[in-house]
């Protein structure tokens, strides 16, 4: 089969071996793939990953090794990660497989990713598309689950003020989740034409060169630097809460006073469950069309790599 695999260097392989699903396995035929930035940091050796990339799809089920077999034909999305399902894993036993130590990751760690035309995965972490959702729609439901996984966190009262610094991918859906869940979100970035897509479904948006400093109760920060993350301490009101939800990894000296003068509550965040998410597409609460630059086939696919560098570019999409 055809796959988009990293060994060193990103290259197409038109005979990569198809997968054999095991016991509680499906066999997906791939239909649609999104390039995250995490695909790109694994080409730089994040993880030091090697393998099939992608962890961003839609698909349509063609087999399945086991006894339940009415998956077979339908289209689904997948979590990203599954568990040892250890019966004395506190983690898989909240099926919060995400913090399994020794999980498996697609496309990340230890399992081959869904940039290829076939992928095997558990249908325990399966999960049947809605009708009415499209595949462009569906292969943003990973980071629409992440981003939903804020209020899985965390309970915002309805009269809060919430602040999203960032209009990049990760901020952009942040904001449009949040707003879609009915609170009162501002978005803060830099680049109008990102923020005229939030603007555009509802949210209310500020560019950061005419953004008045003002303190709000949450504060998610989506900016991936250290000068954002000092930019969201300042801003979130004492007793408030601060949602870290883009990784911030720096050698840059951070004053981390206002943590503790402010008494502020710092939050982790990372994958969410995927119900919610789906939920949201099927309400027809977010159009993620807007985010699509550009769609490539599998044939294309180090094209589509370059084009993701863009600084213009959001989303670029690979028809498998």
């Amino acid at each position: 089969m055809k796959a988009i695999v990293f060994d060193n260097e990103l290259k197409l392989d038109n005979n990569y071996t198809k997968p054999i699903s095991q016991k509680g396995e499906a066999l997906i035929r791939v239909k649609l793939a999104g390039i995250c930035n995490t695909d790109y940091e694994i080409t730089k050796g994040y993880m030091g990953y090697v393998g099939v990339l992608g962890h961003e799809f839609v698909g349509v089920v063609e087999e399945v090794n086991g006894d339940d077999q009415s998956w077979i034909g339908k289209r689904v999305v997948a979590e990203i990660s599954w568990g040892c399902d250890d019966p004395n894993c506190e983690w898989c036993a909240k099926k919060n497989y995400r913090h399994c130590p020794n999980r498996h990751t697609i496309g990340i760690w230890k399992k081959d990713g869904c940039m290829a035309e076939y992928i095997t995965l558990p249908t325990n972490i399966l999960f049947e598309v809605p009708e009415n959702v499209t595949d462009e729609q569906a292969v943003f439901v990973e980071p629409l689950a992440a981003a939903c996984e804020i209020t899985e966190q965390l309970h915002i009262e309805p009269m809060s003020k919430v602040l999203v610094l960032g209009d990049g991918k990760l901020g952009l859906t942040t904001a449009l989740t949040l707003n879609a869940m009915n609170l009162d979100v501002t978005l803060v970035g830099k680049h109008q034409n990102k923020l005229d897509i939030a603007k555009a479904q509802g949210v209310k948006t500020e560019l950061l060169n005419t953004f008045t400093p003002r303190k709000f109760d949450v504060v998610v920060e989506a900016t991936g630097s250290a000068s954002g993350f000092e930019m969201s301490m300042s801003l979130t009101k004492p007793r408030g809460v601060l949602v870290l939800k883009s990784t911030v990894a720096t050698g840059k000296e951070l004053n981390l006073a206002p943590i503790v003068i402010d008494e502020i509550t710092v939050l982790g965040s990372r994958c969410g469950q995927f119900p919610p998410a789906l939920r949201l597409l099927e309400q027809n609460k977010i159009d993620f069309t807007p985010f699509i630059s550009k769609t490539y086939t599998i044939d294309e696919a180090l094209e589509a790599f370059e084009a993701n560098k863009l600084k213009d570019t959001l989303k670029v999409l690979i028809k498998i």
